[in-house]
């Protein structure tokens, strides 16, 4: 019997468990990555972020974050391992995120999951980043069931999904062009505040007032999509226009007129999307889903239209290895099959794949 074979027959085995342990590996930007988990219980969290790292050059650069990940990921694995008490020979199954993300940086965690996979005679399940983002949900409120709609909102996307089943996902709406994510890191720069910039923005906005008026991208139209590239345009044009009158620029304003406007296109078109759809839960994932002023809007936005809202704890929305163990559990409970050693890295990979 080959590597698969004993890798289906060993998932099989554990499925009608509830406390199957995973170990998982995230590597998809520049957070590597591992958790551990024994059913719906986080025993371990282990993050060695780059934000340092990067932070000189206001973004991430794929080669270095990559190298980084080569560096971290054997002592995060151990760590988490250490953390949750167990060894490698109690852990049921190894999960590790293929895609969507850096392709560098993925080809670390992927490399090594196999790796550690084959050697261990473990069974290797590929995970989806932005499914996980979405299963973080269901650590931090493990009763939580389908369906309801998914706000995704981070640094490479933003979706409005309809979680059918713990593993059918429909999208309902996307944006067209830059994530919420990447417009707050751009127009970050032009502010002058460091990487990353969401929580750069949110900490400047709180001295300011929401007074410069900025675009509202497809105004009255029947849509639930984002377009967030006109937004960054007028912040920058905005800018410029002070800078070329000799005005002083008002940061702390135009910081809040930003977050203000973004946060009400997701928040708007997030409810909008559970009102016509018929479900009565809305939940928020991804790392922009640690903003305050999203998480306040939502819930009130939720409680006028008596809706239920739900997001993870402030460190399960940036990347992070539960999330991934958290979707890597749901496949086993919904019948998904192991992957093999010649899995590849998908740096495209979309969320319904």
């Amino acid at each position: 019997m080959g590597y698969i074979d004993r890798a289906n027959a060993k998932l099989d085995a554990v499925r009608d468990k509830d406390d199957v342990v995973i170990l998982a590996i995230e590597s998809s930007c520049d957070e590597t990555a591992v958790a551990v988990t024994k059913g719906r219980e986080l025993l371990s969290n282990v993050i060695a972020s780059q934000i340092d790292i990067h932070k000189r050059f206001g973004g991430v650069v794929p080669e270095i974050a990559s190298r980084n990940h080569t560096l971290a990921i054997n002592g995060a694995v151990k760590e988490a391992l250490a953390k949750a008490d167990i060894t490698l020979q109690d852990v049921d199954c190894i999960a590790v995120t293929y895609g969507a993300g850096l392709l560098g940086a993925l080809l670390v965690g992927v490399s090594y999951a196999k790796a550690l996979a084959f050697a261990s005679d473990k069974p290797l399940l590929a995970v989806n980043h932005i499914k996980g983002h979405i299963a973080a949900n269901y650590l931090a409120k493990p009763d939580l069931t389908p369906p309801y709609i998914c706000l995704i909102a981070s640094g490479g996307h933003t979706t409005i999904a309809y979680v059918k089943t713990l593993t059918d996902i429909e999208i309902k709406g996307a944006t067209h062009d830059d994530a919420c994510g990447e417009a707050f890191d751009k127009v970050a720069r032009v502010l002058g505040l460091p990487y990353p910039g969401g929580p750069q923005i949110e900490k400047l906005a709180k001295e300011g007032k929401p007074s410069v008026d900025l675009p509202t991208p497809y105004k009255d139209k029947n849509t639930y999509d984002f377009s967030y590239s006109g937004i960054k345009t007028a912040v920058i044009n905005y800018a410029h226009k002070c800078s070329q009158k000799g005005e002083e620029l008002n940061r702390a304003d135009l910081a809040c007129s930003f977050q203000e406007k973004v946060t009400d296109i997701m928040v708007t078109n997030t409810i909008r999307c559970a009102v016509d759809m018929g479900v009565d839960t809305v939940v928020i994932a991804g790392g922009v889903g640690a903003n305050s002023v999203l998480r306040a809007k939502m819930k009130q936005r939720a409680e006028e239209n008596n809706l239920k809202v739900f997001y993870p704890p402030l460190i399960l929305c940036t990347d992070n290895g539960a999330m991934i163990a958290s979707q890597a559990y749901n496949m086993i409970k919904s019948g998904a099959k192991a992957s093999d050693i010649d899995l590849d890295a998908n740096a495209n990979l979309k969320v319904f794949e």
